[in-house]
């Protein structure tokens, strides 16, 4: 999905509830939302997913997808299936992910 990126905190932290006092955690998801709000500001998008995955048994580090879904996606196309690169992935060359990459840095 053009546009769709990761955030995750600079310290190493593993659980989004456990490990994050309030302050904390209302911290990182300000940057979290902001991060989001330039996403949408250059890439349609019909809606944009903002989720924490991960295990500890694979990726033990705290991170959020942000995920911009392109408008007029079909439904049975959308949500976690959207997100499933064995579902497809969008053609996409290093220059496109760039140019789109200093326009997200731009809006920030």
């Amino acid at each position: 999905m053009p546009g769709y990126l990761l955030v995750s905190p600079r310290r190493h932290v593993e659980h989004v509830v456990r490990d994050l006092d309030e302050e904390s955690y209302l911290d990182l998801m300000r940057v979290v939302r902001k991060v989001a709000l330039a996403v949408e500001s250059v890439v349609p998008s019909e809606r944009t997913y903002v989720l924490s995955l991960g295990s500890q048994q694979g990726n033990s580090h705290l991170h959020w997808h942000v995920a911009p879904l392109p408008p007029g996606t079909p439904y049975e196309r959308q949500q976690y299936h959207a997100l499933m690169s064995e579902n497809g992935l969008i053609p996409w060359t290093r220059e496109q992910a760039e140019d789109l990459a200093t326009r997200i840095r731009q809006a920030l």
